[in-house]
């Protein structure tokens, strides 16, 4: 999952760079008025999210079997500790109505 939030942030920082350049050497506007920083973030945004889509698929499903698995051990862990909790009840109370 880390590998796959870096390689997204590396994708964002080189579009970021790129704006930045066409931005300044007058390809794209400057934006309006003092929005220049906030035009280049949001263009460089714009950019970086279809490249990732396309570029990182193979990386995000990677991700994604692993949070899938990791939600699995948590759902088996959870009802695992509920067995046994109503295993500790069911007990108790036989115990208690034979005394």
């Amino acid at each position: 999952m880390l590998r796959y939030t870096l390689m997204r942030l590396g994708i964002f920082a080189g579009c970021l760079v790129v704006v930045w350049g066409l931005v300044y050497s007058g390809v794209f506007p400057r934006g309006f008025g003092q929005s220049n920083g906030m035009w280049v973030v949001l263009l460089a945004m714009v950019l970086s999210a279809p490249i990732s889509f396309v570029v990182l698929r193979k990386e995000r499903d990677r991700a994604s079997e692993t949070v899938v698995k990791r939600v699995d051990r948590m759902k088996a862990n959870l009802e695992a500790n509920r067995s046994q909790e109503d295993d500790a009840i069911d007990s108790a109370h036989a115990q208690g109505q034979t005394s």
